[in-house]
C-alpha cells in the first residue's frame, strides 16, 4: 500500500463529530415563517420560527413540561407555544405563561436553550456550540450581487458529512456525471492549506463559457457546449466548501451534519454575467428582474448532480458499516489534507 493510502486509513474520520464553534446552515429563509419549524444539526432538535416582526429566533425543540417538540406549536405574537397545553416561552427560552395556573402558583422556573441565529443571503445561519459566537458566517456575497444568477438544489445522504466533503474536494470523480458535468480531465496542481481550510487548485477544461448573450442556453443544450482549459479551485472552509470554475461558475455547499450516519447540505450555483460589460449600464429594476426571473435556472442540472452523487456517498457509508476495518486505497492527496482539518477542529475541543 502507498504512503498516501495508509495516511489516509491512519486518520479515520467516519465517527467524528463536529466543531460546534461555527456557523451552520439549517434551513432557506422561506422555508422559515410564523409557523415553527424543526431541524436537527449534530443530535440536537432546534425549533426554528419567526416572531410578529418577522425576527428570526431558535429554540431548544422540547418543551421542559412533557417534553414534545415545541416545532408542533405555534407563534402568539412573539412567543412560542406549545401544542399540547399552551405554555408560552419567549425568545431567551424562558417560561413567560401557562394558561391554567392558578392565582397563587408562580411560573415554572424552567429554561430552554436558545441558540444564536442569523439570517443572511436567503439561508438561516445558526450557531450550535455553548460559548457566544466569536466569528461571522461564511456568507455568500453574491446572493444579492446583480451580476450573478443563482440555483439551489437540497441534499439530503445517508452518510457521514467527510464523505460529502471528500466527494466535494476529489474532482477526478467528474467520469460519474457524465452528460452532466461541467468539467473534464482535472489535474491537481497544488494545495494550501492552514487550520481552517483547504484549498486544492486544479486544472481542467469547462464545457461552458457565459461570454454572449446566448451562453446560458448551454445550460439546457450540451450540443452548444465546447471545452476549454480554465482552473478549478476548491476550498474546504471548514465546516463549508466551496469552488470556482474560470470566470463563469460559483459554487458553494453549505453543511448542515445531522449524525454520523445523515447529512443535510445547500449546493448553491451562481453563474456570473460579468463578462457582459454593459450590464450595469441597464437600469437596476430591470436587472433584478432578469436575475430574479432566472433564480434556479441550473436547478435541473443541479439535481442531476446531486441524485448521482448521493447514490455514490451513501454507498460508500454503507460500505463502512459492513466492515470498518476494509481498506481504501487512495490517491488524491486533497482528501488527506481534508481529513486532517476535519480532525483537527474536533480535537481543538478536546
Amino acid at each position: 500500500m502507498s504512503s498516501l493510502s495508509q495516511a489516509v486509513q491512519t486518520c479515520d474520520v467516519r465517527q467524528l463529530g463536529i466543531n460546534p464553534n461555527h456557523w451552520y446552515v439549517v434551513a432557506q429563509s422561506k422555508e422559515v415563517t410564523n409557523k415553527p419549524v424543526g431541524v436537527i444539526i449534530w443530535h440536537q432538535a432546534i425549533a426554528l420560527y419567526r416572531d410578529s416582526t418577522g425576527k428570526i429566533h431558535a429554540l431548544a425543540d422540547r418543551c421542559p413540561h412533557r417534553q414534545v417538540k415545541l416545532s408542533h406549536g405555534q407563534v402568539i405574537g412573539n412567543e412560542l407555544e406549545c401544542a399540547y397545553h399552551g405554555w408560552r416561552f419567549n425568545s431567551s427560552g424562558e417560561c413567560k405563561e401557562v394558561p391554567y395556573l392558578a392565582v397563587n402558583q408562580k411560573l415554572p422556573n424552567c429554561q430552554i436553550r436558545r441558540y444564536p441565529v442569523q439570517e443572511q443571503d436567503g439561508f438561516i445561519w445558526l450557531f450550535p456550540g455553548d460559548a457566544e459566537p466569536s466569528n461571522q458566517p461564511l456568507g455568500l456575497p453574491e446572493w444579492e450581487h446583480l451580476n450573478y444568477i443563482a440555483s439551489v438544489a437540497v441534499i439530503n445522504c445517508q452518510a457521514h458529512y467527510s464523505y460529502l466533503i471528500e466527494n466535494l474536494m476529489d474532482m477526478y470523480h467528474g467520469h460519474l456525471h457524465q452528460d452532466l458535468q461541467a468539467w473534464a480531465a482535472a489535474a491537481l496542481q497544488h494545495i494550501d492549506e492552514d487550520n481552517h481550510r483547504v484549498d486544492a487548485h486544479y486544472t481542467a477544461q469547462s464545457y461552458y463559457k457565459i461570454d454572449k448573450i446566448w451562453s446560458i442556453s448551454q445550460l439546457f443544450f450540451p450540443a452548444l457546449r465546447r471545452l476549454h482549459p480554465e482552473p478549478l479551485d476548491v476550498s474546504y472552509i471548514y465546516p463549508h466548501w466551496q469552488s470556482t470554475l474560470g470566470k463563469d461558475f460559483k459554487i458553494y455547499c453549505l453543511l448542515c451534519p445531522v449524525s454520523e450516519t445523515q447529512t443535510k447540505a445547500y449546493l448553491i450555483h451562481f453563474t456570473s454575467l460579468n463578462a457582459f460589460w454593459r450590464l450595469h449600464k441597464l437600469p437596476i429594476w430591470f436587472r433584478r428582474f432578469i436575475k430574479n426571473s432566472l433564480f434556479n435556472a441550473a436547478k435541473k442540472l443541479l439535481e442531476g448532480l446531486v441524485v448521482q452523487d448521493i447514490e455514490m456517498i451513501d454507498e460508500e457509508q454503507q460500505a463502512y458499516l459492513q466492515n470498518p476495518q476494509r481498506r481504501n486505497y487512495e490517491l488524491n492527496r486533497a482528501l488527506v489534507s481534508v481529513q486532517k482539518l476535519m480532525r483537527s477542529q474536533v480535537e481543538k475541543l478536546g
